[in-house]
């Protein structure tokens, strides 16, 4: 169960008044960065940057951006609070396409219109956070996780976008899924569902919180990305080994 500290902060404003450790604490983000960065730098030291190696590298650099984001908007030692908060949006909006993509390629599908029409709706959500003013209206650490306040609609769009293209990706993993049992294609099977697994394995535990604590839903981007460390492990130590060296992915073709 999510619990609270005394821990605020709401611009250059900060109280604090009790010192517990909790699961998404500024401690909790620096190691969780450190591990999703370190497991970055294996991918690229131990296999050859196939598509599919390539793809998972920029997901774990992605979700370690979020996470120093998060430590510098709680901490307020470096930069601007504000500045922080879009660098952090533009790392975690790039997140569905890339998984999008990743399931493509590790099932060996060729990644057409529909992960060209994903990277296209997330250019434009970057772009919008990085350069639009007034973008968010304010921001809070917790002490357990940081809330974003977006502006008035931009938030519903974003949730729209951000599950709509994660749960695309579970629906044709779970058609490929079926395609491989029935073929026989073992191998490609178990790769599929391990990705399908990684990515529930952070949905279902935010979904858990925001139901246990339902304060907890107004820093959902916070608290995925504190899950999403499991993610990266089953994504580092059981995708990535099985997929190994082998280029067997097709690269990115608009048709």
């Amino acid at each position: 169960m999510l619990t609270s500290t005394n821990c605020y902060t709401h611009g250059n404003m900060r109280e604090r008044t009790g010192t517990r450790l909790n699961c998404f604490s500024p401690p909790v983000m620096v190691a969780t960065m450190t591990i999703e960065v370190l497991l970055a730098l294996y991918a690229v030291w131990r296999y050859k940057m196939t598509p599919v190696v390539r793809l998972a590298t920029t997901t774990l650099v992605m979700l370690a951006g979020f996470q120093l984001a998060e430590y510098f908007v709680c901490t307020g030692s470096v930069g601007h609070a504000i500045m922080w908060s879009r660098i952090g949006f533009a790392a975690i909006t790039a997140l569905p396409p890339l998984g999008l993509h990743l399931m493509h390629a590790v099932a060996g599908k060729p990644a057409r219109r529909l992960v060209a029409t994903a990277y296209a709706s997330m250019t434009a959500f970057i772009v919008f956070f990085l350069v639009f003013p007034g973008v968010f209206d304010n921001y809070q650490c917790t002490g357990n996780y940081v809330i974003f306040h977006l502006r008035p609609h931009a938030g519903g769009l974003y949730w729209i976008y951000y599950m709509g293209w994660i749960f695309t990706g579970i629906f044709y993993g779970i058609r490929w899924a079926n395609q491989f049992r029935q073929s026989g294609e073992t191998r490609k099977l178990k790769i599929v569902q391990a990705l399908i697994i990684g990515w529930l394995i952070f949905l279902l535990p935010t979904a858990t919180a925001n139901i246990v604590n339902p304060s907890t839903r107004s820093g959902i981007p916070s608290v995925m990305c504190g899950f999403a460390v499991l993610f990266a492990l089953v994504l580092s130590f059981y995708i990535l080994p099985r997929v190994g060296e082998e280029n067997h992915v097709a690269p990115l073709r608009v048709k």
